[in-house]
């Protein structure tokens, strides 16, 4: 903490320190600064945020990458500065990535290559590229991690682990977005960035998920020089996509362009279940050949999502209720997922979720504050202590960047009338009759594989059955209780036999589901729960 401050002192931002909540009450101690004692010429504030970033290291300049797309929530210096740090991040010498080019091949780069450029093409914080010329005569471009970044990344990382472990302990209210977790997420992500034979295999796996589309592009790999630390890659040409003027200019159709942005996230997602997690504008550029169809270009592959089938499914269930404005069925997903606690009453969830959301329907893009919006998302969830899932960060993260990116192509996009017909038609693939084909042709070899071991498998599960020996073990385990119960005080055993008889009734509930035969199996259910419950009491009163 003390050396994020420093920085921010020595690049005159100071007085931000002084605006938090921890340093608030110590704001006179700036007029105690020499510096502060004179007028002196200062870099615009924009100019020194972005340097103060990029002085802080890696993660640092990812945070700014990410709030560069965010021009609703920062001034138009601010967003503007922070671009640069997509891809203009101050570049380390070219010696040193020949050097480092050379060690993983074994090989000196006029070996490997007709030509290559010691001049980079662009510079991030994790990396940095340089043009260059297989001996067969294909442009490439090769990607070259940052030297010694690993131990900077490690450093970061223990100080977001320091930070969120303090969060976690001292409130409340931030235990509850799960700091800790999601900072084992992120590291995770992060350090899966910092291998570069991972990122090849993404990209392999993103271009033939979009092999034959026409609305995403993805360069093809040349494994042959791809080392952990080094990548070749197929060089990609196009219009950056943060060049609107550019696009504007050559007639490209802006709104096909945003919608498409939509329909291929959406696509990643839910369809492949893989999708590109770090699509700042850096990371983008358009084909412009056809301006009228415009085609995406992704590079940089080293971030990936994917989800569970479960998180999946309740994600587009909760999207599709969202469009059709079901707040009912948002409220009760949310419940059921375990995203809310149990116990929340759904109307008054749906209510707190109606107030938030309704306002912004049936309105452009431009004219929706998603500023305000989340910050009243995050007030309802803390009012029903709903917790932040991990697995989503990165998902979160993303639609964040594609809301951004779609604000800056095209304002008036209808984000909602374009998600929610690809939504439909996801949830009728997953639900509907295709779907019950899908799966039957899927398990179809598998049912075929184990058929003749069936009747066998039924013989003898109908033989246990029939002597009894699921029984068996159910009078082994309460001979096993009555023995530990006899030497516990006579309280304690009211208690500890009232909760065997409580799970013993939910044993047999669930076994007359399981073995449907057993008549009134359900009926010594609860007659056991009850008995369990009044044992319990009557213990506990004693």
């Amino acid at each position: 903490m003390l050396h994020i401050n420093w920085v921010l002192m020595l690049h005159g931002l100071d007085d931000i320190i002084f605006t938090t909540h921890l340093f608030r009450p110590f704001r006179f101690i700036i007029y105690l600064f020499p510096w502060n004692w004179f007028r002196r010429k200062r870099k615009p504030r924009a100019v020194r945020m972005r340097e103060a970033l990029e002085d802080l290291g890696p993660i640092f300049i990812k945070f700014g990458q990410m709030l560069s797309t965010r021009r609703d929530l920062l001034a138009d210096d601010i967003a503007d500065e922070l671009q640069r740090l997509q891809d203009d991040v101050p570049a380390f010498p070219g010696k040193h990535s020949t050097a480092i080019i050379e060690k993983a091949f074994g090989e000196t780069v006029d070996e490997l290559f007709e030509s290559f450029d010691e001049q980079p093409l662009a510079s991030a914080s994790i990396a940095q590229v340089h043009a260059a010329v297989l001996k067969t005569g294909e442009d490439v471009v090769v990607k070259v991690l940052r030297p010694d970044v690993l131990p900077v990344i490690k450093r970061d990382i223990s100080l977001l682990y320091i930070i969120a472990e303090l969060a976690a302990k001292y409130s409340s209210q931030l235990r509850r977005l799960r700091p800790v977790e999601v900072i084992e997420e992120y590291e995770k992500t992060i350090l899966d960035e910092l291998d570069l034979l991972r990122e090849a295999a993404n990209a392999s796996q993103l271009r033939r998920n979009f092999e034959g589309s026409n609305d995403l592009y993805v360069p093809e790999i040349h494994w042959d020089y791809v080392r952990k630390n080094v990548l070749v890659m197929e060089r990609i040409y196009g219009t950056p996509i943060r060049d609107t003027k550019s696009l504007v200019e050559q007639g490209t159709d802006m709104e096909r362009l945003a919608a498409m942005g939509v329909e291929i996230f959406f696509t990643q997602v839910f369809s492949h279940n893989f999708f590109h997690a770090d699509m700042h504008p850096g990371n983008i550029f358009v084909d412009t050949d056809n301006p009228k169809s415009p085609k995406y270009i992704a590079v940089d592959f080293g971030i990936m999502g994917t989800l569970s089938q479960t998180d999946k499914r309740y994600l587009a269930e909760n999207f599709l209720a969202f469009f059709q404005r079901d707040y009912y069925k948002v409220a009760k997903l949310h419940v059921e997922s375990g995203w809310v606690p149990s116990h929340t009453r759904v109307d008054e969830f749906e209510s707190a979720i109606r107030s938030v959301c309704e306002p912004i329907f049936e309105k452009p893009l431009k004219e929706i504050s998603f500023g305000q919006l989340l910050l009243r998302l995050f007030q309802t969830a803390r009012r029903f202590n709903m917790e932040v899932q991990p697995q989503l960060v990165l998902l979160q993260k993303t639609l964040l960047n594609i809301e951004g990116l779609g604000r800056q192509l095209y304002p008036d996009l209808d984000l909602w009338k374009t998600a929610k017909p690809f939504l439909e038609n996801w949830m009728e693939e997953q639900v509907g009759p295709r779907a019950l084909l899908r799966n039957l042709k899927d398990d179809m070899p598998y049912l075929i594989e184990k058929m003749p071991e069936m009747p066998g498998l039924i013989y003898k599960g109908l033989k246990a059955y029939a002597e009894g020996e699921y029984q068996l073990k159910q009078i082994e385990e309460l001979d096993k209780i009555r023995e530990e119960l006899n030497q516990n005080h006579r309280r304690s055993s009211y208690v500890t036999s009232g909760s065997a008889t409580l799970v013993g009734a939910s044993v047999i509930y669930s076994f007359a589901e399981s073995v449907p035969m057993v008549l009134g199996a359900p009926a010594l259910a609860w007659f056991a729960g009850v008995a369990g419950a009044l044992l319990v009491i009557y213990g506990l009163r004693k």
